[in-house]
């Protein structure tokens, strides 16, 4: 049984801006142009790491369109997926390789309750055992669809983007270097995550970038 702070609520992500905030003046900085971090909380279970496969590089408008062909064609549970033709998976829009990953995660019998009491690190492991699935998914399966208080995901580009900018930094940091900064975030690294993401989107808007 871990003992991990959970993020349930917004006031949950209030109490991690602000210790963040008094830690380190940098993201009192950036919590003032942000204000409120968004809880950000989803589902768990199979359908979710299915919609994170479906949407591996391609745009969020293709994959939005992609997952409701599937919800309409009813294909989101693993019995379905295995049961499904490829030429049915195909026609909702998946690739070869990605109807490999979805028959991967409906063979991979992860017991999806199981995981809510495990520790992080226990997570990440078990979920990148599936093919398809890798550090970043499982990070953030970690963070969003278990509200862990202490994942972050340093391999993000944007994660990475906002921290120069926000540190200035000569050079973005890779994501081992992220990970290594982002140990004096603990205990509250995935809400760094969401105020990076937040400082992120706010100087982008600024550059005129989208």
């Amino acid at each position: 049984m871990h003992t991990e702070r959970i993020i349930n609520s917004p006031s949950c992500v209030a109490e991690g801006a602000q210790w963040l905030a008094t830690a380190e003046p940098r993201f009192a900085e950036a919590l003032k142009l942000s204000g409120a971090l968004p809880l950000r909380r989803r589902p768990d279970g199979f359908a979710q790491l299915l919609s994170a496969i479906v949407s591996q590089q391609i745009s969020v408008a293709a994959a939005n369109a992609i997952w409701g062909r599937m919800r309409d064609a009813r294909l989101t549970g693993p019995n379905k997926i295995k049961w499904a033709s490829d030429e049915a998976l195909h026609a909702a829009g998946l690739s070869r390789q990605k109807i490999r990953y979805a028959r991967a995660l409906a063979d991979a019998r992860i017991n999806y309750t199981a995981l809510r009491d495990a520790p992080s690190d226990v997570v990440i492991a078990t979920l990148t055992e599936v093919p398809g699935i890798g550090v970043w998914t499982a990070e953030i399966y970690a963070m969003f669809s278990l509200g862990r208080a202490d994942v972050f995901a340093p391999g993000d580009l944007a994660l990475q983007e906002a921290s120069r900018l926000l540190f200035e930094l000569p050079d973005r940091p890779s994501e081992r270097v992220l990970r290594q900064m982002a140990e004096g975030w603990s205990p509250w690294r995935a809400v760094a995550a969401r105020l990076l993401w937040a400082y992120y989107k706010i100087t982008k808007q600024r550059d005129g970038t989208r």
